[in-house]
């Protein structure tokens, strides 16, 4: 069962309890449900609470009707399970982004017995102003003060019991990374819904000379605000111009009503400022209570560092070198455990699986054995590729340098009427295109994140990685890495034309702004980094389990159908209609029926081409064929085809998701299909008509 904490806030509107009069027990006896909600502004080490409270007993999906990420987890302690939810990063709870509006709404109308504020000790006077937001909310807060360790770097202290007394509420110092704190916060978790600790929240007030507007917007609305929000808040945003409360309320009043708040409103059109002032103003007061500044000229170790990660010339060198290392780990580590687990687990189970069925039916065999181990099997030896690269990619965020990258990328994204904002779901890119494109809403123009969402498909996803991974030694041997890095820098150099270009055409060449926190530097949580890749790496297995190995089964029916014979099959007969095309990039049918079963995902072209090449589910005789079969001129023609080519399905999908738009979805798969077979041609011609590869 789910308890509710009696309220016992000392805010304004909300029921408080007399003086001197004991909090009653909100849990009596028995095994006790609770529902906790961790939140907190982006890069202040939530995710990382989270993950050390729940482990593996996590799972993971979207808010309904959302495609925001939604995490939640259960922790057991003393006969109570906590039912942690992790509510989305936002700096406060202004209806400005989905994030904000969900973590506010569940707040609200789910009514969690706790919320637990995660703030950053070393950047306090930025982290509180959520929690500024939190406690007039009707469910009680408890602040985990997070990485004290990086305030001590940053010569800042900060006195918790202090911070408790000044706020009110509970505080919990912890330095997540270390593990240290978090078992100290369940129990105070525990304490408080038990009504062992005392709740008496001192809130922020706005400023005096708005006082009496608040007092007169809460008259007017109160009998009329709907069920659950709390009226003084509702009364509050409306003040601060909340543009989702202030649709509520024209609805839910009558037009008389509503006339004399719109009256109101208007004559105090400052109130805006008169809030946040209040806010600032009681921030101001925790700080000085409980915080003692570094001395005047003391640098600290973020400064430092960041005199070279957001040089404009180092920082660039920075980046490109860690990009560089992440590639190399990937060709020098990865590839060999790639061939390993080709050979040892792959290639072990296709042997055992053909003796098994040898004395069956030939079909049956060839189905288990070049149909699903051959294209799923193939597809899963992708994965040290893909477990380095989210292991990277997790160490770079978690331990603050993304941000960095974005700042040091701002003036070349503002070639194409971007700001540095877009290089942070564009980095994401480098992972999965999926994520990338979600991640675009972060930015605030619609602009901006539109065509941030167009050319997002450019950026190498880990699934292209993977192929030319594969095939880059196959077609050019020892000039693999090169080949590989002149593909990622055409990629990332026809990403800048075509933005520049759909920005001018489209968007007439309008720029924005930009406006970014960059987050202290901090010790990277392992267990974290090692959760982030589980999960992405299970994703990853899913796949290959369901729609890969789905698509592995009917582009063998089709090659196998209907004698038995790949060059008179269905798939072949299809792939000759397209022979044409192919033949202006030195490309045979095969090529071209794998290149379009990538669309499905990117890491069918090589399952596809093992089946069509009748290697089955053995690398080393597919690299051989694939060896023969191309002159160097088509097989860099094809692998650009590949990088440039339409994205994934999911890709695509979410796309329309979020332009809610067919049109520019369509626009998105032609201007790529285009864009693709042309940069291919051209290569190929070019290099024919140099008399190079061919």
């Amino acid at each position: 069962m789910s308890i509710g904490l009696l309220q016992a806030h000392g805010c304004h509107g909300v029921s408080a309890v007399k003086e001197g009069q004991k909090q009653p027990p909100a849990i009596l006896s028995g095994e006790t449900a609770i529902t906790v909600a961790l939140a907190g502004q982006p890069n202040v080490g939530k995710s990382t609470v989270f993950n050390l409270l729940t482990g593996l007993n996590q799972h993971v999906g979207n808010w309904p009707g959302k495609t925001i990420e939604q995490k939640t987890g259960i922790y057991r302690q003393n006969g109570l399970t906590m039912n942690i939810v992790d509510l989305p990063g936002t700096y406060s709870l202004t209806a400005n982004s989905p994030e904000e509006v969900i973590a506010r709404d569940y707040i609200i109308k789910e009514r969690p017995d706790v919320v637990v504020a995660v703030v950053d000790a070393a950047i306090l006077e930025r982290s509180l102003y959520l929690v500024a937001e939190l406690l007039p909310l009707p469910a009680p807060v408890v602040v985990g003060l997070n990485m004290m360790d990086v305030a001590d770097q940053e010569g800042r202290h900060v006195e918790p019991e202090v911070l408790e007394a000044a706020l009110g509420v509970p505080v919990v110092p912890m330095v997540a990374t270390k593990a240290q704190g978090v078992r100290e916060l369940a129990d105070t978790i525990e304490r408080l819904v038990r009504g062992d600790i005392p709740y008496h929240p001192r809130c922020p007030q706005i400023r005096d000379d708005h006082q009496v507007v608040l007092d007169e917007i809460l008259a007017l609305v109160e009998s009329y605000v709907p069920d659950p929000y709390p009226a003084d808040w509702v009364a509050l945003k409306l003040l601060e111009g909340d543009k989702e409360i202030t649709a509520m309320m024209r609805r839910a009043l009558p037009d008389a009503i509503w006339d004399q708040v719109h009256d109101v409103l208007m004559a105090h059109d400052d109130a805006l400022v008169a809030v946040a002032s209040g806010r600032y103003d009681w921030i101001g007061r925790m700080i000085r209570a409980a915080v003692v500044r570094p001395q005047v000229g003391q640098i600290s170790l973020t400064e430092r560092l960041d005199r070279w990660a957001t040089h404009p010339v180092w920082g660039m060198g920075l980046l490109a070198g860690i990009l560089a290392l992440v590639f190399w780990l990937t060709y020098t580590i990865g590839a060999p455990l790639q061939d390993a687990l080709d050979t040892y687990v792959v290639g072990a189970l296709a042997d055992r699986t053909g003796a098994l069925l040898a004395n069956g039916p030939e079909w049956a065999s060839k189905l288990m054995v070049e149909g699903i181990i051959g294209g799923v099997g193939t597809v899963i030896t992708f994965l040290p590729i893909l477990f380095i690269f989210f292991a990277t990619m997790g160490l770079l965020e978690d331990m603050g340098y993304m941000a960095r990258a974005a700042y040091v990328m701002d003036r070349f994204m503002h070639l194409m009427g971007l700001h540095g904002k877009s290089f942070l779901p564009l980095f994401l890119g480098f992972g999965c295109n999926v994520p990338s494109i979600v991640g675009a809403r972060v930015i605030e123009s619609r602009r901006a994140r539109l065509l941030t969402i167009m050319i997002a498909p450019l950026v190498p996803c880990t699934a292209r990685m993977v192929v030319v991974a594969f095939l880059a030694p196959v077609f050019f041997g020892q000039a693999a890495t090169l080949v590989s890095w002149g593909l990622i820098a055409l990629n990332l150099m026809v990403l800048a034309l075509s933005g520049m270009a759909i920005n001018k055409i489209a968007f007439r060449g309008e720029r924005a702004a930009f406006i970014m926190e960059l987050p202290l530097y901090h010790i990277p949580n392992w267990r974290t980094i090692g959760l982030l890749v589980w999960q992405r790496s299970l994703a990853f297995l899913r796949k290959a389990g369901t729609i890969i190995l789905v698509i592995s089964v009917i582009v063998w029916a089709l090659s196998a159908l209907p004698s038995g014979d790949v060059e008179t099959s269905y798939l072949a007969r299809f792939g000759r209609l397209l022979t044409p095309l192919g033949s202006l990039m030195g490309m045979s049918w095969r090529m071209m029926v794998a290149l379009l079963t990538s669309f499905v995902a990117k890491e069918n072209s090589v399952a596809t081409l093992g089946i069509l090449y009748g290697a089955g589910e053995e690398e080393a005789k597919l690299a051989t064929i694939l060896g023969t079969a191309l002159t160097p001129a088509a097989a860099l023609a094809f692998l650009i085809v590949q990088m440039l080519f339409i994205p994934c399905v999911a890709t695509v999908a979410a796309i329309w998701q979020e332009t809610r738009s067919t049109r520019w979805t369509l626009f998105n798969l032609a201007f790529l299909l285009v864009l693709s077979f042309g940069t291919s041609i051209i290569v190929y011609q070019g290099a024919r008509l140099l008399g190079w590869g061919v």
